[in-house]
């Protein structure tokens, strides 16, 4: 009697249980990625015997992050739902290259960094864990100190030392030093040969991913060409990810034809950045990059990175709580398509200003309160294909109030942000959402039921649902039939026990 009573006790709780049928993705494709963005010597210092010359109170020389630091927080990582790292150039540098795009070696690791033995070994945890590994590759110059600046045999390999006056010339651009840099001549064969030789190299060696291109733009499209091609000869979906140079409005459609996935397009951050830092802003500067193409999936959406004034300085100059502007601005990105990429600290809203205060250490000793969501947010991206793979359709805006859905394979997930200073009511009619089912919330358990054809979405201000759309729970006939035999059950078994007491005092 008391195994049939907690069995259907078991199912009782089974069939009150609402779940939604979930659609699997085919394969894994890199618009699925969500990306943690790393400057490896301020991350996390796991190995002091590599801490030369390192001064943690000076933000322009090494500060004595590793790679064993990051091996030592993958678990911190991935916890959060990321399932990519993006590190800065692991290259020897030059001295106070900390930042690695200082290069004097490329087929060396930085001492301060750790050996590539270590970081073999970084990128082998890293796949365990199902992570991938993306590295900069720099390609657009080299440090004032490496060998080949001295070597007459070499002077070929350089362009003359000149200046960047115009950024949106692209001769200027290719052949100028950045930051009196010496600036590589790619367009000589042994320069580019050296340079793709090298990059192939380290995806033997150490089995990356991919790699990010700083200035990208800087480097001549014929490079690229080639570059892409060769490259993705050593490993299936071999990744290639640009970053544009900031002060330039350079198209990104030729890279992109050049063979480079996903371009960094620092004139969307600038929208996204006067957007989110504040409230009762219109979205409707951001529809333009929200359409359903390729790129646009694989665009890097980011709020800041190690060439930008952390967004949380912009927050604090608008008067506004980091907390709930970092909250809106996350759900924006992983729920729009693109690839979400996040910098460094921002789990903590690590604030900093221009280079290089913007490069502060990370703190792991912080309230997680913003850890806890990233980690929410997360794993909703990684459970609901429509989030990385659905199209997009913006069902209302009104300055600062967006509902949008994503739909794949049947999938429909409804986004609902309310970025205003108010409490928002808003009425979705059946032309927008299917009729007769009702809109599940995932991060706050929210519970909306269409009723004469519409849903009613209440949203308090500074907050975000995310909802799938589902069938209607309505009456659940086999939970009330269960409660009604379980009770049966109960009340007889508790009859045999009073009548098998009464009978033994009788005795």
């Amino acid at each position: 009697m008391k195994k049939m009573t907690l069995f259907l006790f078991a199912l009782l709780l089974f069939s009150s249980t609402p779940a939604h049928a979930a659609v699997k993705k085919e394969g894994s494709l890199w618009q699925d990625e969500s990306v943690y963005s790393i400057m490896i010597d301020r991350f996390n210092n796991g190995d002091i015997k590599n801490d030369t010359d390192v001064n943690a109170q000076d933000l322009l020389s090494f500060n004595g992050g590793d790679f064993r630091g990051i091996i030592e927080r993958l678990d911190y990582i991935h916890d959060m739902g990321f399932t990519s790292i993006r590190l800065t150039p692991i290259f020897d540098n030059a001295k106070n290259g900390y930042h690695g795009y200082w290069v004097e070696d490329f087929y060396k690791t930085d001492e301060h960094f750790g050996t590539i033995k270590t970081f073999q070994e970084l990128v082998k945890e890293a796949h365990k864990r199902k992570m991938k590994v993306i590295i900069d590759f720099v390609t657009n110059n080299v440090a004032a100190s490496h060998p080949w600046v001295s070597d007459a045999s070499k002077q070929g390999w350089f362009h003359e030392k000149q200046e960047i006056n115009d950024w949106n010339n692209q001769q200027e651009l290719e052949n100028g030093w950045v930051d009196g840099l010496p600036d590589l001549n790619q367009d000589n064969p042994e320069v580019k040969k050296y340079l793709i030789d090298a990059a192939k190299w380290w995806i033997k060696k150490t089995d990356v991913d991919g790699y990010s291109l700083p200035e990208v733009n800087n480097v001549p499209l014929s490079f690229w060409n080639d570059f892409s091609k060769e490259v993705k000869k050593e490993k299936k979906d071999f990744f290639l990810l640009g970053i544009m140079s900031k002060n330039t409005s350079t198209g990104l459609k030729q890279y992109e034809t050049a063979g480079i996935d996903s371009l960094f397009d620092y004139n969307y951050n600038a929208q996204l950045r006067k957007t989110l830092a504040t409230t009762d802003q219109s979205f409707s500067n951001l529809y333009p990059n929200v359409v359903d193409s390729q790129p646009s999936f694989l665009r890097p959406n980011f709020m800041d990175d190690e060439y930008s004034v952390r967004f949380t300085n912009d927050i604090v100059e608008k008067r506004q709580f980091p907390g709930s502007r970092w909250k809106t601005a996350l759900t924006y990105l992983y729920t729009t398509p693109g690839i979400p990429i996040v910098y460094y600290g921002t789990e903590i809203a690590l604030s900093g200003g221009e280079i290089p205060d913007n490069r502060q250490q990370m703190n792991f000793r912080t309230e997680k309160e913003l850890i806890d969501y990233i980690t929410k947010i997360g794993g909703l991206r990684n459970q609901l294909p429509s989030l990385t793979r659905g199209t997009m359709e913006i069902l209302y805006d009104k300055q600062g109030m967006v509902v949008y859905k994503r739909v794949y394979q049947g999938e429909t997930s409804v986004i609902a942000i309310n970025n205003t200073s108010k409490s928002q009511k808003v009425i979705l009619t059946a032309e927008q959402l299917a009729e007769g089912k009702e809109l599940r919330g995932l991060l706050d358990g929210d519970i909306v039921r269409s009723h004469g054809n519409q849903y009613i979405l209440i949203i308090d201000r500074d907050n975000s649902e995310i909802y799938v759309q589902t069938e209607k729970s309505g009456i659940n006939i086999t939970l009330i039939a269960s409660l009604i035999f379980v009770y049966i059950l109960v009340f007889i078994f508790l009859f045999f026990i009073i009548k098998r007491r009464k009978n033994k005092k009788i005795e």
